[in-house]
């Protein structure tokens, strides 16, 4: 299986580094590195996940308050959002 990220997603995970490397030198590497991680773990085993609304799942990211949110779709992993945990649900269901 293999992981597609949106678009959207990707900028949202840069802009989350960058807040985070403006707080802290190498804390953006180390988001960057946790949602990564977050990833792989989902496409090693994408029901891993809580389901959010069927057929999306979330995982948590466990240092930092954002969640990967994606869907099984075939062969594919495609990771919608990687959203912050109290900011705007649900913005990212009209991604595909």
């Amino acid at each position: 299986m293999v992981a597609r990220v949106h678009p959207d997603a990707l900028a949202e995970m840069a802009e989350a580094a960058r807040f985070y490397e403006d707080r802290a030198p190498g804390l953006g590497r180390e988001f960057f590195e946790e949602v990564v991680a977050v990833i792989r773990a989902a496409v090693e085993n994408p029901e891993a996940g809580a389901t959010q609304e069927s057929p999306y799942r979330r995982i948590l990211c466990r240092r930092f308050p954002f969640a990967v949110i994606y869907r099984q779709a075939d062969d594919e992993l495609r990771i919608l959002a990687v959203a912050h945990q109290r900011r705007r649900p649900g913005y990212w269901k009209e991604r595909d």
